[in-house]
């Protein structure tokens, strides 16, 4: 059983901040085991504005700071994060249900890679802007200046790693950042303020609030916030967008998908299975990105789904402290009952063909994780585009397999939905598969691969899947906004307001 963890309590002001009016709490549970680990303190509208005014008095010093030395304390707080990650990753996985053998070398370790990343971009002149020489007596500057006091909200599947996607630009950037994050995975938030303030980041440039939509609700539509980044599923993410529009505030949106993953004919088999089943069953299927509608050339159909079941048997679910682990159980039993219905969905509405799986309970389990929110990894076969489980978001491990007679085909049916997240081509032929890619409508794409995101390279959703981007360089430009000069040196003013 994991250890109880401290009660959570909001964050600002450089530490936790209980409040006599915070009154509500919630529990976080070990998915694992469905037992209780922490107590969490719903931060109380008054709190929220407290958090956001301790972010208002830090930025004008912050945002002041020269972007070497703001850049200085991030590092510090890399190297923090390099030195604590099993102890953070054992965090994430009792709170997230991952495997340690996937945290400890995933979650921690890609978010600093961010962070560091960043850093390094603002040190080397990232925030520098351009100088225009219009004419002799004429030139233009323009300047990158910081929005002010931003909102971040995260999701439950990558609670850290988002938290180092949000804030890392946005604090590099000079800005500062009230942190909320999922009701279902919140315990890193407190870690991760700490190892900022002990980097040396002034107090209020960080602060963590704790809660459901409503703690959000009240964040993203406060006058003094400037931006709101939201990770999270697309009907959330309208109505946050629509409260920021509301304000007249920036907003990044990073929301769900359903994406599609293309075989081509000329595919080797044994890639081609893989690519599905990392697509599919990483993170025990809770990534917004996974290509979760998998098409299939129909010749190959045989021969593919026998190398899927070849596969799957190297799925282990079990102690997730246990390094021959990878698959844990999902993130929440709300979570976990949603997606048993999507299965009972696909066998007994959709009829399509189970290849394996099902809703029945995972079997051989250590007797100390029997109890935790466990989803057996579940391929359907024989799938047609207007089933349930082909068509929407199921953020669980169940792959639908779709059959097709030609490329064009495939390319029309992949494109064919309301999302635009990922996508992913496996084949022989790079002509081709580049000429698909440059067809298939989303923002994230891969070749003969799937799921990595370094932090150089921008990421964001077309269509419903979001607005914005974030990582790369123009991750950063998302948490600044651009001033213009024109400066006149002639000595005079041309005006038409002149004596005749």
């Amino acid at each position: 059983m994991a250890p109880q963890e401290p009660d959570r309590h909001t964050f600002y002001a450089g530490k936790p901040q209980p409040s006599a009016d915070s009154k509500e709490t919630f529990q976080t549970t070990d998915p694992s085991t469905g037992k209780p680990v922490c107590t969490i303190h719903t931060s109380s509208p008054s709190a929220i504005d407290s958090a956001i005014r301790s972010a208002q008095s830090a930025f004008p010093s912050w945002s002041a700071t020269p972007p070497i030395d703001r850049a200085r304390i991030l590092l510090r707080a890399v190297a923090l994060l390099r030195a604590r990650n099993d102890d953070l990753a054992r965090l994430e996985t009792i709170d997230t249900g991952k495997p340690f053998s996937e945290t400890s070398t995933v979650d921690i370790v890609t978010g600093t890679d961010v962070l560091e990343y960043f850093a390094g971009l603002v040190a080397a002149g990232g925030l520098n802007g351009e100088t225009l020489r219009l004419r002799d007596t004429v030139h233009a500057y323009t300047t990158k200046e910081p929005l002010g006091v931003c909102a971040a909200i995260g999701a439950w599947n990558y609670p850290i790693q988002i938290a180092l996607w949000k804030s890392a630009p946005a604090l590099a950037a000079g800005n500062t950042l009230v942190y909320k994050p999922s009701e279902f995975t919140p315990l890193h938030a407190e870690h991760l303020a700490s190892i900022y303030r002990e980097a040396g980041l002034p107090d209020g440039v960080f602060n963590v609030v704790y809660g459901a939509g409503d703690v959000g609700a009240r964040l993203t539509s406060h006058p003094a916030i400037a931006k709101v980044s939201f990770t999270g599923q697309v009907a959330t993410g309208k109505k946050v967008a629509a409260s920021a529009a509301g304000g007249m505030k920036y907003v990044t949106m990073e929301l769900g998908g359903k994406s599609p993953l293309i075989i081509l004919p000329d595919a080797p088999l044994d890639s081609a299975a893989d690519v599905a089943l990392l697509a599919n069953f990483f993170s025990s299927g809770q990534v917004c990105t996974n290509g979760t509608r998998v098409f299939v050339p129909r010749p190959l159909q045989r021969d593919f789904e026998r190398a899927l079941l070849d596969r799957i048997r190297h799925v282990r679910p079990g102690d997730l402290f246990d390094p021959a682990t990878n698959f844990g159980p999902l993130s929440s039993a709300l979570h976990r009952d949603k997606v048993l219905r999507y299965i009972r969905t696909g066998t007994e509405l959709d009829r399509a063909r189970l290849l394996c799986g099902g809703p029945e309970p995972v079997d051989g389990l250590p007797d100390s994780v029997r109890d935790g929110y466990w989803v057996r990894p579940t391929i359907f076969t024989d799938c047609t585009d207007d089933m349930a489980v082909a068509r929407e978001e199921v953020f669980g491990p169940v792959m639908s397999v779709l059959y097709y007679d030609a490329v064009d085909e495939a390319v029309r049916r992949a494109n064919a939905t309301d999302l635009g997240l990922a996508a992913g081509v496996v084949g022989r032929d790079l002509d081709q598969c580049h000429r698909v890619i440059a067809q298939l409508q989303a923002g994230i794409t891969w070749v003969n691969t799937w799921g990595e995101s370094p932090a150089e390279m921008a990421v964001g959703g077309w269509k419903l899947s979001g607005v914005g981007v974030e990582n790369g360089r123009r991750g950063l430009e998302a948490w600044v906004r651009n001033k213009s000069t024109l400066i006149d040196m002639s000595g005079s003013v041309p005006t038409v307001f002149t004596k005749l």
